[in-house]
């Protein structure tokens, strides 16, 4: 089930993302993680089942540019290759879409994770070596909505 964040879920995937790290992400971005949990997010999904948190990612807009971004996505490890961030992902799509404002999503990732969203039809865009911590790129993907 996927289901908006609550604040009683802060702590759970905080523990999820901390199993993520150092495969996906640095230590470092743990701090960042919660500071935009608690101050920079605008919408942010949970996937649920059975009543335990698998993971979660978010959305924030920038209405200005008529775009929106995938933003802070992460699964627990024992779930990784079984579907869940592919529904995540699609869920907030289809939830950008439904607004009917934004021309463009992008997301903000990194090299480990960059096949996964071009398997969604994300294109690169750009790339900056050790953006997010040392040996950690930003790799710039955008999904076009509709012609521009």
């Amino acid at each position: 089930m996927i289901r908006a964040f609550k604040i009683s879920d802060r702590e759970a995937l905080c523990s999820i993302l901390n199993l993520n790290i150092p495969t996906f992400f640095d230590p470092s971005e743990l701090n960042d993680f919660k500071h935009y949990i608690d101050f920079n997010k605008e919408d942010y999904f949970i996937f649920e089942e059975d009543q335990k948190i698998l993971g979660g990612g978010g959305i924030n807009y920038f209405p200005d540019r008529m775009a929106a971004r995938i933003s802070w996505d992460f699964i627990h490890p024992d779930y990784h290759g079984k579907g869940i961030g592919k529904q995540l992902l699609q869920h907030r799509i289809d939830f950008i879409k439904q607004q009917n404002k934004f021309t463009t999503i992008e997301v903000r990732t990194s090299q480990f994770a960059t096949e996964f969203y071009a398997k969604t039809g994300f294109k690169l865009i750009k790339v900056t070596e050790n953006y997010w911590a040392e040996g950690f790129d930003l790799y710039l993907m955008q999904l076009p909505l509709r012609n521009q």
